[in-house]
């Protein structure tokens, strides 16, 4: 489902950067000279005119992961998504689509909606009343006097929205890249089974990481680190990303598990038609992407001490809680998990050079009833943990990138999936700024 309307934000389509041309010159042979296999210069993290062209480059250019389904059930449904200077309302329209609008008024600016979540009608400016209406035209903007007023050359100014599989995305671009139909049709099978549009949300978390949106990003693409999460590793197999030869002696008992959980996992997903061979494309394509079915430990259904259910209730029409998980990951700002009892989602907003929004939501069941059919504290327990030791991680890294002592070190082979997202955001900057 999908609307394409849009205001173009300059002539070309793009954002005009408006960074003097030596600076731009400087920017653009720092990205020129990036070495392959290690992380980024400081700058990359610290200095305010890249996180300028990261929303220019990136974030105005690409799709975004912004909500899912379970948060716009009914028209007139809406979330705003901040990131960097944007804000954004998706509203759910009265025919089952998205509008996606720039949550500014065209009057003098101010915000039209200013609560994170909630339900409309009209939208209503709290400055002067100005009243547009969900597919943002405006119609009313009370003007004494004036008699030459047009209405209809003053509605919000509108983005790109789609939704598929349950997941919604936006984008402000004037002409949004075009592959995202091919990724969509990568996860668009892994997806469906866990029927999104049945779920509803037990909880949401947002937490401001003190740390660049890359250091967020780069941080989930590893498990070299996950030796600091002991909740997450009583389900989650701590070799995650490893391979034969790569496995220390101390590992070497979970690996042997972990393979057997997995060939027991392919098993079933054969037995039940569904996918789970690992598609990996995250620098080869535009709206890069990474996806598998994988196996979790003890019981393999949920994130839990025993690795057993967190809800008794199974998604979509799924047969089978021992599911591991599927796994996905989405340039540039999300990653989620797909379980049999429920799905965790994750999305990254910039805020500035230095600070990073990162959103979890929880989605069960909509049949599902907390107390009875799963304990909240208990559902939420392990990503919680595991979200402020990331916290923890991140802001570690964002503070030593702003050391004169700092400077970039290489990637061990464990963590290829942070070369390739390096790569992949290396590669978009530099077709921006040619």
């Amino acid at each position: 489902m999908t609307t394409s309307v849009n205001v173009p934000l300059n002539s070309r389509g793009k954002l005009a950067s408006s960074l003097p041309a030596e600076q731009l010159a400087e920017i653009t042979e720092l990205f020129a000279s990036r070495r392959t296999g290690y992380s980024l210069d400081a700058p990359f993290y610290t200095d305010p005119s890249i996180f300028k062209i990261d929303m220019e480059a990136i974030f105005g250019q690409h799709w975004i992961f912004a909500a899912s389904t379970a948060e716009l059930p009914e028209p007139g449904d809406y979330v705003t998504v901040d990131y960097g200077p944007y804000s954004l309302i998706v509203l759910r329209n009265d025919d089952g689509g998205v509008n996606v609008l720039h949550n500014v008024c065209r009057h003098r600016g101010a915000r039209v909606l200013t609560e994170s979540a909630g339900s409309t009608g009209n939208l209503v400016c709290g400055y002067h009343s100005w009243t547009y209406s969900p597919s943002g035209d405006l119609i009313h903007a009370s003007a004494p006097g004036e008699t030459k007023f047009d209405k209809s050359c003053f509605g919000l100014k509108r983005a790109h929205g789609r939704e598929v599989a349950g997941l919604i995305f936006v984008c402000i671009a004037n002409e949004p890249p075009t592959d995202f139909d091919e990724t969509s049709k990568i996860f668009e099978p892994y997806l469906a089974p866990h029927d999104l549009a049945k779920t509803k949300i037990a909880y949401q978390q947002n937490i401001i990481e003190e740390g660049n949106w890359k250091l967020v990003m780069e941080n989930n693409r590893e498990c070299y680190h996950c030796d600091g999460h002991p909740e997450l590793a009583c389900s989650l197999f701590p070799t995650w990303g490893l391979t034969e030869g790569l496995i220390p002696a101390h590992l070497e008992d979970v690996w042997n598990r972990n393979k057997e959980a997995q060939s027991s996992l392919e098993e079933r997903c054969r037995r039940y038609g569904l996918p789970y061979e690992v598609v990996e494309e995250l620098d080869t394509r535009i709206a890069g992407i990474r996806i598998s079915r994988e196996s979790l430990d003890g019981e393999g259904e949920s994130f839990s001490p025993d690795g057993r259910r967190l809800s008794k209730k199974l998604l979509g029409d799924l047969r089978d809680f021992r599911l591991g998980r599927c796994s996905m990951h989405l340039q540039p700002n999300s990653w989620f998990h797909f379980l049999g009892d429920h799905v965790i989602t994750f999305g990254v907003f910039p805020i500035n050079e230095h600070q990073t929004l990162v959103r979890t939501t929880w989605l069960v069941a909509d049949d599902a009833e907390e107390g009875v059919d799963y304990d909240l504290d208990k559902l939420t327990y392990t990503w919680k943990q595991t979200n402020l030791q990331d916290k923890e991680f991140v802001e570690l890294c964002q503070k030593g990138a702003g050391s004169p002592a700092y400077q970039p070190g290489p990637y061990m082979k464990s963590e290829y999936q942070v070369e390739a997202f390096i790569n992949w955001y290396v590669q978009r900057v530099q077709e921006h700024l040619a």
